[in-house]
C-alpha cells in the first residue's frame, strides 16, 4: 500500500475509464482512485491488496475495541482473542498486545493498514516458530571472518 497520509486521492472521471483504462488501472495499483460519474454517486477503485488490508486493519480494530471493554490484564484479554499468543511467554504476550495496539494506532493516524497488519503477523509467526519448538535449541552462528560455527546459547 503505497497512499502517504498527506497525499490526496487521484480523482478521474468516469470516461477516463473507456479513454485512458490502462492508465487508469496503473494509478488504482499504487492508490485508490475516486472515479466521479454525472450520474450517480462516485466510485472508488483500488486492487484487491489494498482492499484486503483495509478489511484486515477493521478487523484488528474490532478485536482491539472489543478487548477494552473487557476486565482482566490487556494481555490475557488479546490472548482470549488471538490465542495463538498463548505459545508466548507472559513477558511477550505484554510486549505483543502494546506493539498490537501502537502499531494499530500508527496504522489509523497514517492511513497505512500494513503497519498493524505487519506487526501482528510477526508477532504470530514468532509464536507458531515458539509453539513448533523453534528458539529452545541453541543457535549456531557463523563468525564472519573465518566462517567458523560458533555455539551460542
Amino acid at each position: 500500500m503505497t497512499i502517504a497520509a498527506d497525499s490526496s486521492t487521484t480523482t478521474r472521471r468516469s470516461s477516463d475509464l473507456s479513454k485512458h483504462s490502462a492508465e487508469v488501472f496503473a494509478e488504482a495499483e499504487e492508490h485508490p482512485v475516486t472515479v466521479t460519474r454525472r450520474d450517480g454517486e462516485s466510485l472508488v477503485l483500488m486492487s484487491q491488496r489494498e482492499a484486503d488490508a483495509r478489511a484486515e486493519l477493521l478487523n484488528i480494530a474490532g478485536t482491539l475495541i472489543t478487548v477494552t471493554l473487557e476486565e482482566g490484564l490487556l494481555s490475557e484479554r488479546m490472548a482470549s482473542r488471538y490465542p495463538w499468543m498463548y505459545a508466548l511467554s507472559a513477558q511477550d504476550r505484554e510486549q505483543c498486545a502494546r506493539d498490537l495496539i501502537d502499531a494499530a494506532r500508527a496504522s489509523f493516524a497514517t492511513q497505512q493498514p500494513h503497519l498493524a497488519i505487519t506487526k501482528l503477523t510477526s508477532w504470530r509467526e514468532t509464536a507458531t516458530a515458539i509453539a513448533a519448538g523453534l528458539g529452545s535449541e541453541p543457535v549456531e552462528w557463523l563468525d564472519e571472518d573465518d566462517d567458523t560455527v560458533v555455539e551460542r546459547p
